[in-house]
């Protein structure tokens, strides 16, 4: 929708297919015209402009067209569409029609309309918008761009374009909270910073006077800008925090209200003004809202279960003064009662609390009753003339579909005995309540109680009536299920709320549709209705209304607005009876008010509830006994619920009162628990038949029945916890095991060395895929077939004669095979510096690779790094295969080793010695796939045993004892020969070292005693003992022989593996230095493919940048043809024209040659005379900024200022202005000429305007023309530089040389690029010269340091100098000033004048007396100008009393016009015919006439005529009279 104010129209679009436009008169709503275009789906955008008849608008897709139109000729005057471009602001420029402004999330877009004639054209330029820092981003850098650094080395620097690609044909390449302003003029524009918000903008507007700018940030605030002298930015409206959560009256409801938002901002609001009066942060998050009745105090609920009490009095200062804990579940409702007793607290839980409403009880928690959970309302009926109060809940009851209501009642003594009314744990006793419980059949939102207490009013959930169910009489227990009495259709759709008003005869209902209705209570019929939110914000969310019943507060739930209605009309006997009802409570709560709002006023400091809650918790933890330990502990930082505190408290009652009883009972658990210990030990010694099991010891089985199934199932949980845990790690392992070890050919091992620490890794290899092969494959034979040309050809340059040629057919064969052989070895023997790398020493072939003085074109580079990557796949190869022989080759030197420790084991064992045997292992890098599995000693954790896996082993183990038990207890001769033989029947070699010869048995006795006998075997004995121990001796030797020679054979085994390894090792090192090389040459190629393809983009951007300038040129040069043609034929009419002006001028004399020639003489001045039009010059200050008005040189002024001549030529052909002795028939004659000539000059400055604007629309589009072919020239300049930069690219190849290391050590490798005058000289001489520099810089340093020390001296000196003299300026300066200290005439006053006080209180006195004079005078103009306000007041209403009555009769003129108007045009239809007859008729009389005057009339001339010349004969000479 677009609005234009000078024609006071307003123009809209119709959303279906085709859609039209139709502007109509505002505010009479009748319809102008109606546009029709060629848009096929909507329009998005309409504007009109500030001066004219023109409108712009701009449709959607598919089209996305921008037109401007002349509404009010249904013509449209140009179009231009920018397919895929959504905008989403479009203006005029108020002082500029010509210019359009559009904007899109990206850019902004300046469209000029440019007129040629009556043809118009559209031409846009986009503005530069800064960057997020302010800067701005220059396109003509991405271009063209001015400057760009060179690298010899790495080849052209190109721009960001060519870097970032290509997006279709271009080259891709706001600030929060600031406001920009363009200024523009003519074609150019300037930006600079204007304004800086603190929020982002949204959308601005200036005011019809332009003297004002309005400002909408996203929050939601608003802002108006000043223009001035000095510009004033005020907050017109500061948005809260977020949505508003709940909303409520101060009391009584007339003054104020406060609102509520989610993260814990609380503001007060003035109702009239819509102000924000003060507010408050809370820093928690909260959920609801209530201002108490009876007390200028406010309760808010918080999401961690907390009650915060706010002290209102002071609406600009409110402030927090009680906080109350009740428990852990979130605050859902609070609501008082109408009296303003007691304060409900809901929470999520299902807990109603019961507090003391009034701030001198320091809101006291009475108690708390328990209903079902999510509680949707809380409804109270509390009158003046009851004892009680009412209270029903509602909450849905999910398990049977229903709702379920409770209601219960709190008499007024509840604050004086609470603790009769609840038990020990603060639950309210519901016998003294009085708690009933009722289920509806269907499920409601909403239910309030009526205040005869007889009667519930519900909002149904499911479908959209109102029903009312009347509460039974009697008392009932149990559930109780209530019928609808009454059924009325809502007429909302969606879920809804009731609400009753504050006398009860009115139900307030809202729901989803955002439509609230105000009925009556008795029949439920609408008497007022309003729609205050709409559908799509899902409606209404709250509800208040106010005590008297004037105000309605109505909080929409997503549209982030609230609404305060009021009555048109408010009277009758609804009014009256609630502002009787308001009277009375207002007069029953006036004293409470005054009570309470004393004591707030007197309570200063606001009550720390965390520190109470704390002290209160460490009293109870100290007055509990030891006892109590096990059953409670308390908690000194964490604050606990005023719930729990009860909990706790009773707990605490409960201990002290059964302690007696509690220990009794602990005494005999005790005893019990030591005889079932004592009957556990007893069932452990008795046999397995007679034992009973562990569980047959519980006496509460059930408990240990559902003890051991909630350990079974955490068990289970864990258990599937864990398997989904080790799942996914086994998925994890799986897609790395998988893409590092399953995906290798050759997988990663490393080989290390027996006795030095070198480690040798072989290549992971990974297999080549079938396109790499193909690729390799292709690119061989393509190598192949250009070697075989290129022989060809050599052998085709060659030939020299046919006979040559025969010879050498016959031996074509053997210079083939001679060149087979000699081309490789030729090729290899090339120094490996020329070569790029050491390839040729893994048995590389090189033959097919091209030379790095030749890789010019694309093909040739992708070719090389082919071939380059297969030379790195064979030198891994090669090498693998070597590593894989040593890897077979210590697998078997560690299996030798170990064969060979066996025996040297033996040997040890048999010397007993104490060394410890070297053995050879693999470690985990030399066996990876050792990694995959897991051994047992690496499992930290116990095995899991079944039950019945556990039985199958001891059976296992139980027959398996049997059977061994079996056979030892059968087998006596195996039990025989060890007791006699050892358990052998030979005695082996190796045992002579154990054997041992047993002393006779006579040895026992003394040598005395021995007998003959006994001295002859002795002497056996010890020849057998001396020969054992010779052989012993013998068989050591060799023992210890064999030792050496098998460990020296060890060392010299492992030691010649680990040489070999090492050369493996150098082997490796330079094979990865191959491979690096090989890499590095891939990368260079790599980098030249990239900035080739660089230079690739950079080319086509240009071409496609030149094409589209091309296209520019040819429509340019196309415009340019066009508007010269019509340039020509307008001056060519322009010099019709004027040559009819001129030709008027001249034939004025020949026209009126009759009269005498003075009468020529005058008229020719009057002819020459034009009429002065008075135009009205507007205000400078005004008409600068406010563009509505038409500007200089529009078609409705123009016609304007031909209507104001015309009319001041009506004025000069009076016939008062007719010279004397003039005919009237003359003069006739005269004006029409006159008229003719004025007409067209008219005509003759249009066409100059036009011929100007033409001219000028020509010179623009030369311009354009012109800009277009520099642009082209500039493009094609890039081009060439660009072709160059590519040749040059290709020619300079980066080649890569191999240089001996330690040879060639350059500090600074920039500063030697360019070898072009270089020379060759011997190393001795750069050495000797270098000595003697260094010896002469010595000698330059060591005279450098004298003079700096010399310099040193002097510049301290100088300095001291320079010290001295500021010091001598400063005190010639403070001398100065205290000479001429300035001593005004108060300051001497105040020192001579002994009274200065007095003369001081003189003087303020008579300027008081002054300013009482002014303020009395002031007071009498406002007096009078109030009585005159009220004069001009009666005036103004007699005159609007006027003006009804004259558009009462305006209004019945206008039927009867119209009515007649039906008339004539009914009658006219039936006369046609002959009034055309009547018409001819008369025009053939008239004719007929006519030609019988002119006859006469030349009859009467010529006679005349005849008769001057007589007379001028007659009287010749004549004398003209002076």
């Amino acid at each position: 929708m677009a609005t234009n104010i000078p024609y006071e129209v307003v123009a809209f679009s119709d959303r279906r297919l085709k859609p039209l436009i139709y502007i109509y008169n505002f505010p009479g709503l009748t319809r102008r015209t109606k546009l029709k275009g060629n848009v096929l789906l909507d329009y998005t955008l309409l504007s009109f402009s500030y001066c004219g008849t023109y409108l712009a608008t701009y449709s959607s897709l598919p089209e996305f067209e921008l037109a401007l139109w002349n509404w009010e000729s249904n013509v449209i005057l140009c179009k231009k569409s920018q397919p895929g471009v959504d905008v989403s602001q479009m203006s005029f420029n108020p002082m500029n029609w010509h210019q359009l402004c559009l904007s899109s999330p990206s850019t902004v877009t300046v469209w000029t309309i440019e007129r040629s004639n009556q043809e118009h054209y559209f031409k846009a330029k986009s503005v530069k918008l800064p960057l997020e820092d302010g800067s701005f981003f220059d396109e003509t850098s991405v271009i063209f761009p001015t400057s760009m650094p060179k690298d010899p080395i790495y080849g052209p620097v190109l721009p960001l374009s060519a870097l970032a690609g290509l997006v279709n044909e271009e080259a891709e390449t706001f600030r929060d909270g600031f406001i920009y302003s363009f200024i523009i003029k003519d074609l150019n524009y300037k930006i600079e910073d204007f304004l800086e918000i603190e929020e982002p903008v949204e959308h601005l507007m200036f005011s019809p006077s332009y003297k004002m700018l309005l400002i909408q940030t996203d929050k939601g605030s608003v802002y108006i800008y000043t223009f001035g002298e000095e510009p004033n930015l005020d907050k017109v409206l500061d948005a809260c925090d977020g949505k508003f959560q709940a909303v409520d009256f101060i009391t009584p409801g007339t003054k104020h209200f406060m609102t509520l938002t989610h993260s814990g901002e609380v503001c007060v609001w003035w109702m009239e003004e819509c102000a924000c009066a003060s507010r408050i942060y809370l820093n928690n998050p909260t959920t609801t809202l209530a201002c108490s009745p009876s007390s200028l105090s406010a309760a808010v609920g918080t999401v961690d279960g907390s009650v915060h009490f706010l002290d209102v009095h002071d609406v600009e200062s409110p402030k927090a003064i009680h906080k109350a804990f009740l428990s852990e579940s979130s605050i859902s409702h609070l609501t008082y009662d109408q009296r303003g007793l007691y304060l409900l607290v809901g929470t999520s839980a299902g807990n109603i609390f019961v507090m003391n409403a009034r701030p001198s009880s320091l809101f006291q928690i009475l108690g708390f009753t328990e209903v079902g959970k999510d509680i949707l309302q809380i409804s109270t009926v509390s009158l003046l003339e009851k004892e009680r109060v009412k209270v029903l809940v509602l909450y849905p009851h999910p398990e049977a579909g229903r709702s379920r209501l409770e209601t219960f009642t709190l008499p007024r003594t509840l604050p004086e005995v609470p603790t009769t009314f609840a038990d020990e744990r603060g639950r309210l006793r519901d016998e003294f309540i009085h708690k009933n419980l009722y289920e509806m059949e269907h499920t409601l939102s909403s239910a309030v109680l009526e205040f005869q207490s007889n009667r519930i009013y519900g909002f149904c959930d499911q479908v959209p009536y109102i029903c009312s169910y009347l509460l039974p009489k009697k008392e009932h227990s149990g559930v109780y299920v209530l019928k609808p009495f009454q059924k009325v259709q809502s007429k909302h759709y969606g879920p809804g709320t009731l609400h009753l008003s504050s006398h009860g005869l009115w139900v307030i209902t809202i729901a989803k549709c955002g439509i609230l209705c105000v009925r009556d209570v008795f029949t439920l019929e609408t008497f007022a209705r309003c729609r205050s939110h709409s559908h799509q914000g899902h409606g209404i969310q709250s509800m208040r209304i106010s005590m008297d019943g004037q105000s309605i507060l109505v909080n929409g739930k997503d549209d982030g607005t609230l609404v305060c209605l009021k009555w048109k009309r408010f009277g009758g006997n609804s009014a009256a009876d609630i502002l009787e009802y308001f009277q009375q409570l207002s007069n029953y709560l006036s004293s409470t008010m005054e009570e309470e709002n004393d004591y707030l006023s007197k309570q200063i400091v606001p009550i720390d509830v965390e520190h109470d809650s704390e002290h209160a918790v460490s009293q109870n933890k100290s007055s509990i006994d030891s006892s109590q330990e096990e059953l409670y502990v308390a908690d000194n930082v964490k604050e606990i619920p005023w719930i729990q505190q009860k909990m706790q408290e009773a707990i605490k009652k409960e201990v002290k009162l059964f302690s007696q009883k509690r220990k009794e009972i602990k005494t005999r658990i005790r005893a019990l628990a030591k005889t079932i210990l004592d009957m556990m030990e007893e069932n452990e010694q008795v046999d397995d038949i007679a034992k009973l099991d562990q569980y047959e010891f519980g006496l509460d089985l059930e408990e240990l029945e559902r003890l051991h199934d909630e350990n079974e199932e955490e068990v289970a949980k864990m258990r599937k916890d864990v398997e989904m845990h080790n799942l996914a790690k086994s998925y994890l392992a799986e897609i790395i095991k998988e893409e590092c070890w399953n995906s290798m050919v050759v997988k990663g091992r490393a080989l290390k060395c027996f006795h030095i620490p070198y480690v040798v890794e072989n290549f992971p290899m990974k297999e080549r895929t079938a396109e790499e092969q193909e690729e390799l494959k292709r690119v061989l034979q393509q190598k192949k077939t250009e070697a075989e040309c290129l022989k060809l050809r050599k052998e085709i340059v060659e030939v020299q004669s046919a006979a040559a040629l025969v010879k050498k057919h016959h031996e074509e064969d053997d210079d083939e095979e001679e060149e087979e052989e000699n081309k490789p070895v030729k090729d290899t023997n090339l120094p490996n510096y020329l070569l790029g790398s050491l390839s040729t020493d893994f048995g590389a072939d090189i033959s097919l690779l091209s030379s790095q003085l030749e890789l010019h074109s694309r093909e040739e580079k992708v070719n090389q790094i082919i071939l380059l990557k297969d030379i790195i796949h064979k030198v891994k190869t090669v090498f693998n295969q070597e590593f894989d022989a040593a890897y077979k080759q210590k697998e078997s030197e560690v299996a030798r080793v170990k064969e060979r420790n066996i025996r040297i084991k033996e040997i040890i064992r048999d010397l007993d010695l104490d060394e410890t045997v070297w053995e050879p292992e693999f470690d985990d890098c030399e066996k990876p796939e050792r990694t995959f599995v897991v051994a047992s000693d690496e499992i930290k954790a116990h095995k899991h045993i079944k039950p019945w896996q556990k039985a199958k082993a001891e059976l296992t183990a139980t027959r398996e004892m049997e059977r061994w038990l079996q056979t030892r207890s059968t087998d006596t001769r195996r039990r025989a020969l060890m007791d006699m033989m050892g358990g052998v029947l030979e005695v082996k070699k190796e045992d002579i070292l154990k054997m041992a010869i047993p002393q006779p048995a006579f040895m026992a006795k003394p040598d005395a005693v021995w007998t003959e006998e006994e001295r002859k075997q002795f002497k056996d004995y010890e020849k057998k003992v001396k020969e054992l121990n010779e052989e012993r001796d013998k068989y050591r030797k060799s023992l210890e022989t064999e030792l050496k020679k098998l460990q020296n054979s060890i060392q010299e085994s492992t030691q010649n593996f680990d040489d070999h390894l090492k050369k493996l090792f150098e082997k490796r090192v330079k094979a990865e230095m191959v491979v690096n090389q090989e890499e590095l040459k891939i990368s260079n190629l790599v980098f030249s493919l990239l900035l080739d393809e660089e230079l690739s983009y950079r080319e086509t951007f240009l071409n496609n940048y030149l094409t589209r300038k091309q296209e520019e040129k040819s429509q340019a040069s196309e415009a340019i043809r066009k508007a010269r043609e019509e340039l020509d034929m307008c001056k060519e009419h322009y010099d019709n024209l004027l040559a009819e002006d001129k030709v008027l001028d001249r034939s004025f004399k020949k026209e009126f040659s009759e009269i005498p020639s003075h009468q020529v003489d005058i008229l020719y001045k009057l002819f020459k005379r034009r009429p002065r039009i008075h135009k009205q010059k507007p205000h400078s200050d005004t008409a600068s900024i406010v563009p509505f008005g038409e500007r200089p040189g529009s078609a409705k002024l123009n016609k304007e200022h031909l209507a104001q001549l015309m009319k001041a030529m009506d004025e000069l052909d009076n016939i008062t202005n007719m010279p004397e002795g003039l005919d009237p028939l003359v003069w006739d004659h005269f004006c029409i000429t006159r008229r003719a000539k004025v007409e067209n000059e008219q005509k003759v400055k249009q066409k100059a305007a036009g011929l100007v604007e033409m001219a000028a629309f020509l010179r623009r589009r030369v311009e354009d023309d012109e800009r277009v072919q520099q642009d082209i020239e500039r493009v094609f300049h890039e081009l060439v530089l660009l072709q160059d930069e590519k040749v040059r690219f290709q020619l300079d190849l980066m080649v890569q040389i191999l240089l001996k290391q330690g040879q060639v050590e350059l500090e600074n490798f920039q500063l030697i690029l360019e070898y072009s005058d270089a020379i060759l000289i011997n190393k001795n001489i750069i050495e000797d010269l270098n000595s003697v520099i260094r010896t002469q810089g010595q000698k330059k340093v060591a005279s450098m340091m004298e003079s700096k020390d010399v310099h040193k001296g002097i510049f301290q000196i100088e300095w001291e100098h320079k010290k001295m003299e500021m010091e001598m300026e400063d005190l010639n300066q403070k001398a100065w000033d205290i000479q001429m200290l300035f001593f005004s005439r108060d300051r001497q006053k105040y020192l001579n004048e002994p009274h200065y006080e007095t003369l001081i209180a003189i003087q303020i006195g008579i300027m008081e007396q002054t300013i009482d004079v002014l303020d009395k005078t002031h007071k009498k103009n406002v007096d009078n100008c109030k009585r005159l306000l009220k004069k001009l007041e009666k005036f103004s209403n007699q005159k609007d009393i006027a003006n009804h009555a004259l558009c009462c009769s305006l209004r019945e003129e206008l039927v009867a016009v119209s009515e007649r108007q039906g008339i004539c045009n009914a009658m006219g239809s039936k006369l046609t015919c002959e009034k055309i007859a009547k018409e001819r008729y008369e025009n053939m009389i008239q004719q007929q006439k006519l030609a019988n005057i002119s006859k006469q009339q030349a009859a009467q001339i010529s006679i005349l005529q005849a008769e001057v010349e007589r007379l001028r004969m007659k009287t010749f000479p004549a004398l003209v009279q002076m």
